[in-house]
């Protein structure tokens, strides 16, 4: 029940803007809704755990409820954040009242259909759910209208649907697999009667399914909408694209993996998930070198961590999957924390140009110091959290005998983390512009900082 209330709750959020008036009446009820589905999940995942299967629809086990946790608080930091985004633009006169509410449904309809892909039992309604949250967040990636936010929307429409048309006919072939029986799309059924799909169509479709929703999550090369649309998306939505979206795919791809080992036996879904994982890792450590832009760096970044995921999902050994699912977590707070930071940060300075941002921390005192924090967060040192999946991974890289593996996972994250050092450190220190008023961060904003840095220090 507390999971059905939690789909109830978000949904309410989703139709409640439209019969408001007032931005900031809005931006409490979205905090107010998102709070409360947070605590939901929160209670059904660490109190009364996984019910199973709902009914013929609806499934929530222990992978459900995780990443319906972690996708629970992401949403909860962007709600806090984009309380006071949205009343800064409002005021300023940059959007109005309808496009204020018009903000806030596709928030709660792109966080339900989030939610519906973690918990569908059907295979096919999981790929509908999926593209509902195309459809959802490229309005939110476009909502500014400036021409490159459009051609940013567009981009990723088309990208990730022609990826989730493979995706489609990877559903198909798992389906076709199972013969002239009486199987179905259901996920436990197939699990079921996993030794009797046909080998070779299951090959073929795991692949169709990992470059189809590998789209969506940002794997290389199938990555190239991600860096336009996270940059050009309001910096909640850049948060969501980031810690939320891309964790959905994830999941997909792990649904289609137990059903390939299972039919196949470990290895194959395993090998071409760490091909996949090292590729991201390898290219997206030297763009994150070169990049001038603070938020499409923070994107190359999602890219990174995106691999970092299938690498240790790709590796299999116990130990390196739990710190793939522990850096689910970890990157979904670090990433929207620092999302949040250098969004603020570039309305401050009215630029992302990091050649233009100098004095960050004398200027935004707050602001500088949760940059400051995420920023050695995020490139893995300790006692953050993502210091420890990775490190988690490493060893299971070690223990399954993985050496070149091992080499070149730690080559690419120390790359990244110098790259990471190099970019924040000009951005941060130096002399501040003079002349300059910077706002302070109002309090629903201030809350989704202390938030997300309690879970990172917390986690680690």
């Amino acid at each position: 029940m507390l999971i059905y209330a939690a789909l109830a709750v978000n949904l309410l959020c989703a139709l409640l803007p439209w019969s408001l008036s007032c931005h900031r009446t809005m931006g409490a009820v979205n905090i107010a809704g998102h709070l409360a589905v947070f605590a939901l999940v929160s209670v059904q995942a660490f109190l009364l755990g996984a019910p199973g299967a709902l009914n013929g629809a609806f499934r929530a086990d222990a992978l459900s409820l995780f990443f319906m946790f972690a996708i629970a608080t992401v949403a909860l930091a962007a709600a806090l954040y984009s309380k006071g985004y949205i009343d800064r633009e409002t005021e300023e006169g940059h959007i109005g009242g309808k496009a204020a509410g018009l903000y806030y449904s596709l928030f709660s309809i792109f966080t339900l259909s989030m939610f519906l892909v973690t918990l569908a039992e059907n295979l096919g309604l999981m790929w509908v759910y999926v593209e509902t949250t195309t459809l959802a967040s490229a309005f939110l990636v476009g909502f500014h209208t400036t021409k490159k936010a459009i051609e940013a929307a567009w981009k990723y429409v088309i990208i990730c649907s022609v990826g989730l048309v493979l995706a489609l006919l990877g559903v198909i072939l798992f389906r076709y697999a199972q013969g002239g029986g009486t199987g179905t799309l259901g996920w436990s059924d197939m699990m079921a009667h996993a030794r009797e799909l046909h080998p070779g169509l299951v090959r073929t479709a795991f692949i169709f399914v990992l470059v189809g929703y590998g789209t969506k999550a940002g794997l290389v090369p199938m990555h190239t909408w991600l860096p336009d649309a996270h940059s050009q998306a309001p910096t909640p939505v850049s948060a969501l694209l980031s810690c939320a979206l891309l964790n959905t795919s994830v999941y997909a791809v792990l649904r289609f993996m137990a059903i390939t080992d299972a039919a196949l036996g470990k290895g194959y879904a395993g090998g071409l998930a760490l091909l996949f994982g090292m590729l991201s890792l390898g290219v997206s450590a030297a763009f994150i070198l070169v990049q001038k832009d603070i938020k499409r760096l923070l994107a190359y970044s999602s890219v990174e961590h995106i691999g970092v995921i299938f690498v240790g999902m790709g590796i299999g050994a116990p130990v390196a999957v739990y710190g793939a699912l522990l850096h689910v977590l970890n990157h979904a707070a670090t990433k929207a924390l620092m999302f949040f930071a250098a969004g603020s940060v570039g309305r401050g300075y009215g630029t992302y140009d990091m050649r233009r941002l100098r004095g960050v921390l004398s200027a935004m005192p707050f602001t500088g110091a949760f940059l400051l924090f995420g920023a050695f967060a995020l490139g893995g040192l300790p006692p953050f959290s993502i210091f420890m999946s990775e490190l988690t991974i490493l060893a299971g890289s070690f223990a399954a005998g993985r050496t070149i593996v091992s080499g070149l996972f730690m080559f690419f994250l120390a790359v990244v983390f110098a790259a990471l050092v190099r970019h924040m450190s000009g951005a941060l220190f130096g002399r501040a512009p003079e002349g300059r008023v910077f706002e302070e961060e109002p309090p629903a904003s201030k809350a989704a900082f202390y938030l997300l840095g309690a879970l990172v220090l917390a986690l680690g």
